[in-house]
Formats: C-alpha cells, structure tokens, sequence
C-alpha cells in the first residue's frame, strides 16, 4: 500500500471548534485514515479555543506581516490529531464564532481572513514544511477554497488537489477588489475561472480548480448538478462530472456510542434496549415534558432555518399533538424561527419542550432519550445527525434528499433495497407529507415488535468511518496515479 501525505485544510475542527458538521468530518477523518496508509495533517485557523487547546507547539515560521500584520506557523497536536495552525491574532483573535460577529453578522473582512488560510496551504504544498511536503491538498469548503487556486496560478510544480463540497447554499462571495489585495492575478477575474456574478467565490475557485471535486453523499452529488441543487454553479459541476463524486460521511463511533458514553444518564448496548426508557425519562425532566413512556418523544437537534425545514416542522405541531406525541427540540437559528418554537412550548407545557443553543452533552441525551429523530430537510447535503440515532437507537424521520435518502431505509422500501428498514422517509417535502409520515410513525411506535425491528436495524448498520476512509485513501492514490506521482 503506497503512503500518502494529505494536507486538510478546514476552518473549523472537532474538538477544537465546531459550528457545524464540516468540524466534525474533519475531526474524525484524519484518524480513520491512518489505517489506510494515509497519513494526513490538518490545517486550521489559530481562533482562542484551538490556542488554548493546542499542545506540543513548534513554531515554523514567522512573518512580520502577513495579511496585514504578524504570523505564525504553529506544529502542535490535539485528541489525536497533527494540526498546523495558522496563528495570526488580527485576523483569528476574536471571540466566539469563527464566522460572524456576536450580533451575528459576518465579520467583514472575512474574504481576508480565509485567503490567508488557502495561501499557507498553499505554501505548505510547495514544500514551506521540509518534514510534511504533501502529494494531496484536501480543501473544505469555501473557506479552504482559493488553496487550489494559489498552487494553480503559483504556476509551479504542485501537489494534487480535491476540494470538498459540505454545503453548496455557502460560497464564499466577495466584491470583486479583493483579488489584487489577496494575491491572485487579475486576469483570473473571468467566468470561466474566479467571476462569479460580479463578484468572485472562493467554492467556485475550488470547483473549477480543483483536480478532483468530492461532496458528503451519491445522492447529493447528483443534485448539485442541477440548477437549483447546483445554487449557481450547477452548470460548472455539470461540465466537470467526470471529477465529481459523492462519498458518504461517517460519525467518530468512540465519541458517539451508548455502551461509553459519558453524555447520558444511563449506558445501554444494542443488545439490551431497556435502559433507552431510563434516558426518555431523564430527557422528558430536562425538557420539561411530561413523564411517559407512551408517548412517542420526538428529537430535533438542528440548526434553525428554512434548508433544514424546521418550518414545515412548525406546521406539524398539531398532528404532533393530535397523535399524543411529545417534541424535544434543541437548536438555534433564525430568530423568527426560534420565536415560533419557544410560542410553541409555552402554548403547550408538557408536550413540547425547546432549548435554544447548542449543547453537546444534551445533544447525547436527545439521541439516547428520543423515540425518533427528525430531520425534514429541504435538502441536505449528508446528515450526522440521522447517523448518530442510528447508532443509537432512535429511529430516524427523513426527507427523501441527499445523504438523508443514501443512509436511511424506508419502512415501506426495505424489500426493494434488499436492506432492513431502519426509519421513515417522505416527499415531497412538504408540512403535508411530514404530517403523514408522523401518523404512520406513530402507529408503528405502538407496535412493538416493529418499531424494535427498526431500532435494531438501525444499531447494525455501519455509521463508522471505517469504510468512507477508504473512500477516500483510494481518490488520493488515483489522483496521484493520475498525476504520475
């Protein structure tokens, strides 16, 4: 098995900062592939927590002005994994979220802060670190998407590259003056390279740059290459087809496993379920629902917003309600969203219970506490959070879109795929076809035998990376035999 070297470059890595599921990947990716001969390291932006983090730090390189002031290349490692951090306090020494500010506005010179980004890798492609030269840069979404752009117009011998679609709705649009002040060649500013609407799109940059394109599931690869899947650049993706393919995320099954973990009140196996009910009823006491074991507890754990189709889930609520179920939301998002849910549960004391914000330890508790997972996307591009209720007993609620269709099998399908169902999937995605779908769960909740079928379906599927990483180490080493490497 050839070795390979892997440059990942990432904005956000668990356990070091997380906003969504691209840290999560890119926290559990570099560890699977170890056992496929890959060794990858990661880059990252040098935020407050990863600092505080980081440990068995060298210093690489040091700049005394570098996108507008010092820098800092930092080695250091953290849970297991080999980081470069790119420590440049004017750009990455803020507080909070990486992205936005605390009124939750993007910061505005944020087009600066992750050019800075893609020009060490970059540079750390062209050999900046003599111990770590790369044969692959692996750049994740828009933010890592102007790496592949640097080594292509840096016009010089350079390391194969793939760029990683996580989520197509965020591109990383910019006014058009950046480009001269960030490095790039002006004449690059052309639709068929950086132009994008009058402006320019770091994903863009990526897509048409990149050697090979990967996005999170089959299913979702196929419909960006739409015009509304594609959200603008479906046409690009379409003419570069032959590139472009879909592999499935995976979850860290050490981070999220019943037996271990130490997020929930009680630990269960998949072979005995009882204690499931022990976690339903702590998890009713946290959300202030009232104690039942009969009523079906729905789970929610989701960014608040129209992709996401918490709004259809909205309009659900009396069926919700009609069918005697109880709801367990935990989320945040839009306001107006978040407004109608915290209505919603003071309208309905014991039967709906809402935490907004984000918490990981709750968000165990939901996935071993809950009855089902709901996930009513309008589209999406994989999902962890169906994998996780796999994993973990509760039975997954889907809409019939990206990665949600390639990881979950319909109750009413599972002949035709020659798989165990493991959960409920509808569409059109409408509040109509989720309402049914609830009604039809509901009845199978009352029905033992079936709905411990489909928990059991769902604990003995494969949610590891085991076979992803594979995936993944066999694109690399094709790109390189591509390359002649």
């Amino acid at each position: 098995m050839t070795p390979v070297r892997v440059l990942a470059v990432a904005s956000e890595v668990y356990p070091l900062v997380k906003t969504g599921g691209l840290a999560d990947v890119a926290g559990a990716l570099p560890v699977a592939l170890k056992t496929h001969g890959v060794e990858m390291r990661t880059l990252l932006p040098g935020y407050p927590d990863v600092m505080r983090l980081l440990s068995g730090t060298e210093e690489l390189r040091r700049w005394p002005d570098y996108f507008g002031g010092p820098g800092r290349l930092l080695a250091g490692s953290h849970a297991g994994l080999d980081l470069f951090v790119l420590d440049v306090p004017h750009l990455y020494a803020r507080p909070g979220n990486p992205y936005v500010t605390t009124d939750g506005v993007d910061w505005a010179d944020n087009g600066v802060r992750f050019a800075a980004l893609s020009r060490v890798a970059a540079d750390i492609g062209h050999g900046l670190v003599r111990a770590f030269v790369p044969d692959v840069v692996h750049a994740h979404d828009w933010q890592a998407g102007l790496a592949p752009a640097y080594l292509h117009y840096d016009n010089r011998p350079r390391p194969g590259t793939v760029m990683t679609i996580h989520n197509m709705a965020y591109q990383g649009k910019f006014a058009p003056e950046l480009i001269g002040s960030i490095g790039l060649p002006w004449h690059a500013f052309n639709v068929n390279e950086l132009e994008y609407f009058g402006g320019i799109s770091f994903l863009k940059a990526g897509l048409r740059l990149a050697d090979r394109i990967t996005t999170v599931s089959p299913t979702y690869a196929k419909e960006i290459q739409s015009d509304e899947g594609g959200m603008g650049l479906g046409g690009l993706l379409r003419e570069r087809s032959d590139v472009l393919s879909g592999i499935l995320n995976g979850i860290d099954i050490e981070v999220w496993n019943p037996q271990t973990d130490p997020h929930i009140a009680y630990r269960f196996g998949a072979e005995d379920l009882t204690f499931r009910a022990a976690n339903k009823a702590v998890l009713q006491q946290q959300f202030n629902l009232d104690s039942s074991d009969e009523a079906p507890l729905l789970g929610v754990i989701s960014r608040l917003s129209w992709q996401k189709g918490l709004d259809l889930l909205l309009e659900a609520v009396p069926t919700i309600l009609r069918e005697g179920m109880q709801l367990a939301l935990l989320g945040s998002g839009e306001r107006d969203l978040q407004d109608r849910y915290q209505a919603a549960a003071r309208a309905n004391p014991g039967r709906i219970g809402v935490v907004i914000g984000y918490d990981e330890i709750l968000a165990h508790l939901i996935q071993a506490g809950s009855d089902a997972l709901i996930v009513p996307s309008r589209f999406e591009p994989c999902g962890l959070t169906q994998l996780c209720a796999l994993r973990y007993g509760a039975v997954p609620i889907v809409s019939r879109v990206g990665g949600l269709e390639d990881t979950i099998v319909d109750i009413g399908a599972a002949d035709a795929s020659g798989r165990d169902a493991t959960g409920f999937k509808f569409a059109p995605v409408t509040a109509d076809a989720l309402a049914g779908t609830l009604r039809k769960a509901n009845t199978a909740f009352h029905d033992k035998l079936t709905w411990r079928r489909l928990q059991r379906s769902g604990l003995a599927t494969d949610v590891s990376w085991r076979n992803r990483a594979g995936d993944y180490a066999a694109l690399y080493r094709n790109l390189m035999a591509a390359r002649g490497v």
